[in-house]
C-alpha cells in the first residue's frame, strides 16, 4: 500500500496554509496594532452588537477563556465595551464603542487585501468548489465530535 508523504496529506495542507494566510492576516493587521482573533470578534459585534460572551465564543469557533482574553485585550483598546444585560442582570452583553467602529472601518480594507492576495489567480468555479469542500469537512468534524 502506497500512502501520501505527510506534506501531501489534507490535514497537513489544512494546517500549513491556515498558518499561513493567519500570518498574512496578521501582517496587513500589524499596523493597526490588532490580531485576526480581534478582528474576528469585532467583525461579530458588526454582525450583531449587544451579544454575551458565549455567543461570541460560537460565532468565532473560540473557547470561552481564549474569547474572554480577547476581550479583555479589546476593553483595554477601547474598541468595546461590557453593559450589565436587562435580561440577567448577572451576565454581561458586548458592544462596540464608537473608537470600535472606526477602527473596523480601518481593519475591513487591510483584511480585504489580505484575502485578495491569499485567493489571486483562484478561478470563481474552483473558489465555490473549495468552500463547499471545507464547509463539508468542517460539518463532518462537527458531527464526529458531537458523537
Amino acid at each position: 500500500m502506497v500512502s501520501t508523504p505527510h506534506y501531501q496529506s489534507i490535514g497537513f495542507l489544512l494546517g500549513i496554509t491556515y498558518r499561513r494566510v493567519s500570518h498574512l492576516v496578521t501582517i496587513r493587521l500589524k499596523e493597526l496594532d490588532i490580531t485576526p482573533e480581534q478582528l474576528a470578534v469585532l467583525l461579530r459585534l458588526c454582525e450583531q452588537d449587544g451579544i454575551n460572551q458565549k455567543e461570541i465564543a460560537i460565532r468565532t469557533a473560540k473557547d470561552q477563556p481564549t474569547t474572554a482574553r480577547i476581550l479583555d485585550v479589546l476593553l483595554r483598546k477601547e474598541l468595546i465595551e461590557k453593559k450589565v444585560s436587562p435580561a440577567d442582570r448577572r451576565a454581561f452583553l458586548i458592544y462596540l464603542t464608537e473608537k470600535g467602529k472606526s477602527f473596523v472601518e480601518q481593519a475591513i480594507p487591510l483584511e480585504k487585501q489580505a484575502i485578495d492576495e491569499m485567493l489571486a489567480g483562484i478561478d470563481p468555479e474552483r473558489l465555490e468548489l473549495l468552500k463547499d469542500t471545507l464547509l463539508t469537512i468542517q460539518n463532518n468534524v462537527n458531527q464526529v465530535i458531537m458523537e
